[in-house]
């Protein structure tokens, strides 16, 4: 079992900018965000694995960026550019051998 503890979500008005950060309890392959806006199904926002390699949802390319600090197990999210639509709450997901474990999510509003 994995404990994951997320912090950074807020308002804030488009074009501006957040970060998230996610902590686990220990080391785990893959670290991911995720989001589910208001009436929508939860989607992936970015991946990351422990090399270093990262997936992203189109609309996250060339304002999200994801990274992880691998000696503590943290996960960040920098977003840039925000938009309306980008309001949702944001999960941290990581999954290993045998493990996969959601954070409780952190609300993030963009509004003028």
């Amino acid at each position: 079992q994995v404990q994951l503890v997320e912090s950074g979500g807020g308002v804030v008005q488009p074009g501006g900018s957040l970060t998230l950060s996610c902590v686990a309890s220990r080391s785990i392959h893959v670290m991911a965000w995720y989001r589910q806006g208001p009436g929508n199904q939860r989607e992936l926002v970015a991946l990351i694995n422990s090399g270093g390699g990262t997936t992203y949802a189109d609309f996250a390319k060339g304002r999200f960026t994801i990274s992880r600090d691998n000696a503590k197990n943290t996960m960040t999210l920098q977003m840039n550019n925000l938009k309306p639509e980008d309001t949702a709450v944001y999960f941290c997901y990581v999954a290993g051998v045998g493990t996969r474990e959601w954070g409780q999510g952190t609300q993030v509003t963009v509004s003028p």
